[in-house]
């Protein structure tokens, strides 16, 4: 009976999209949905709105409720665009950027945003093709915009695409500028409430100047100008994956000094079916086949990538006995902070004043460096929205060194609020220039760290859930892990418990309840066990999945202990895994 009412109910919201007020590409779609005889296309497509959240819009394209396509788009620019209107009354004239990457429909999406923003009297700078999201954050600070929007689906498959809205400060939204949105967003009813038919007059393209100007500002975060000068020909292969960043990282690599780039012809190619690749993710091995395929070829120093967004940076290096491995986003993360504040100290430019930012899931380790540095460390959510937020809490009084996300994703500048792979990409070959002057590879100046502060090993483990019944299972499986957490984890026991959905630290040891002081919930929750181990579990804000976390410490007295502390590291996970049934 259930079912039955569903389907009901989906037959109904379809059967508006066949209305005159829909394309008639769409409503030949939607037609074909009504009529065939397997409904479970139709249910998925209609069974819900797809919902704008503090993120945006992320989601399948296609026609229907629960898709993007120009009208859940126009819907979400409009509702932004009533919302700005309030927010900003006393301002002559609202201003918005709008950027997008290389998928399919992103163009379309990106003019229909502007033209919906004109036709609400609001300005609209128009990027003239695709940009690296970071650029998109960066252009709504240098031109001093009041919001923004990037269609973009980062690097999930090609058959999504997405909307990520930003405010005047480049970041993305959070409280209470995300609720009050997604309210306005949720009054528009129909596709008569969307003013699609723009003005040409209130929309301005913008390129090159905008592209010099960010390049220029990246080049200014540069510490080692005099040693790259010494090493500006370390064979360096860089992929786009088919995506934004072949429009501003090999030029950034270049304005930092280097001369012996390599690229990957075939990815060179913008391309929103991303053809050479199953996923055009560099956290993927598989996605950076091709450019270690090349790298083997012409005995490359380094390979990094940047995902379809060129926000989030892949790296790969050589181990010890030669081969090309990939790096984690955690490991990318402690280098790039490691060497920030390394390399800040021995240039005598600590002041006392300085800070990091790291998320909760990421590696404690960047906590012991920044401890011995006399740096101070801030946590905050998943998310470079908190990283930003923390930035913005600390504009005037501190000076931020950096921050990452064990996600592939690192920031080391103001001047840009989101992750940038663009000025991550030029660091991390300045680091491992760097690493070149004091005679050490990259894994030995991983391996260096990891014998100072101690060795940890991270990973993450996603299970994947789609459709309606899938969200159900995550909710379920959220519920069963508070209602019953584990009292062990490999053997050691769960000493402490942090749960962002109540706020509460759960001190199992000396039967304590803190609160945790975050500026709103998240519904993470957090295992530590004695032997210093950290599990978070989290289903994702914007894929059909939920995400384990896995960190366990280890010891290493000497470099040549890597490979065995890895080895144990493993083999707790494997237990760790098998406890939480994962």
């Amino acid at each position: 009976m259930e079912n039955q009412e569903l389907l009901k109910t989906v037959k109904e919201r379809a059967e508006v999209w066949l209305s005159e007020q829909y394309d008639e590409t769409t409503r030949a779609q939607v037609k074909e949905m009504l009529e065939a005889e397997d409904k479970t296309p139709l249910i998925e497509a209609f069974y819900r709105d797809l919902e704008f959240g503090t993120g945006g819009l992320r989601g399948i394209m296609g026609p229907g409720t629960n898709r993007m396509n120009i009208y859940t788009v126009g819907a979400a620019t409009q509702g932004l665009a009533n919302y700005l209107k309030e927010a900003f009354a006393d301002l002559p004239q609202i201003a918005v950027a709008v950027g997008h990457d290389v998928r399919n429909n992103s163009r379309q999406f990106a003019e229909i945003v502007a033209n919906i923003f004109s036709a609400n009297g609001i300005k609209a700078y128009l990027f003239d093709s695709f940009r690296p999201t970071p650029e998109l954050s960066f252009a709504i600070r240098e031109l001093g915009c009041q919001s923004g929007v990037n269609i973009t689906a980062s690097h999930n498959p090609k058959e999504y695409n997405g909307y990520k809205a930003y405010w005047a400060d480049g970041a993305q939204i959070i409280a209470p500028h995300d609720v009050n949105i997604i309210n306005h967003v949720n009054r528009i009813k129909s596709v008569g409430d969307i003013k699609f038919q723009g003005d040409p007059s209130l929309i301005q393209i913008i390129g090159e100047d905008i592209d010099n100007k960010f390049l220029a500002a990246i080049k200014e975060l540069s510490l080692s100008p005099e040693i790259i000068e010494k090493h500006k020909d370390l064979k360096i292969v860089y992929t786009p994956i088919h995506g934004t960043g072949v429009k501003l990282v090999p030029d950034s690599l270049r304005n930092y000094g280097f001369t012996n780039i390599i690229h990957v012809p075939e990815q060179d190619i913008p391309s929103g079916d991303f053809p050479t690749v199953d996923s055009p993710n560099p956290e993927n091995a598989s996605a950076m086949a091709m450019a270690v395929a090349k790298a083997k070829e012409v005995e490359a120093d380094l390979v990094v990538a940047s995902d379809p967004d060129a926000d989030r940076i892949g790296c790969v290096i050589r181990d010890t006995d030669g081969e090309y491995v990939l790096v984690n986003g955690n490991q990318i993360c402690l280098v790039l902070l490691n060497y920030l504040m390394t390399r800040n100290a021995e240039l005598g430019k600590l002041t006392g004043k300085e800070y990091v930012v790291k998320t909760i899931v990421t590696t404690e380790t960047i906590k012991r460096i920044a401890d011995a540095n006399d740096i101070k460390m801030y946590d905050c959510y998943t998310g470079f929205k908190w990283i930003a937020s923390v930035i913005r809490e600390n504009e005037d009084t501190a000076r931020y060194l950096g921050g990452g996300e064990e996600s592939y994703g690192f920031l080391a500048e103001t001047f840009c609020r989101d992750k940038d792979s663009v000025s991550a990409i030029s660091l991390m070959a300045e680091c491992l220039a760097w690493a070149k002057e004091k005679g050490l590879s990259f894994m030995e100046m991983l391996q260096d760290i990891y014998v100072k502060y101690g060795y940890s090993h991270e990973m993450g483990i996603s299970v994947v859930r789609p459709g309606k019944t899938g969200a159900e299972e995550i909710q379920q499986m959220m519920k069963d892990f508070r209602q019953n957490p584990p009292t062990e984890l490999a053997g050691s026991p769960v000493i402490g418990i942090k749960d962002y959905l109540t706020l509460e630290a759960i001190c199992r040891k000396c039967n304590e309840v803190k609160k945790l002081d975050f500026p709103t919930t998240s519904n993470v929750l957090q295992f530590f066990t004695a032997d210093g181990s950290k599990i978070s579990i989290r289903p994702s804000g914007t894929e059909p999945k939920i995400k384990f976390y896995m960190e366990v410490r280890g010891e290493m007295a000497t470099r040549a202990d890597y490979h065995d502390a890895e080895k144990k590291a493993l083999e707790k996970i494997a237990l760790i895994r098998k406890d939480l049934n994962i």
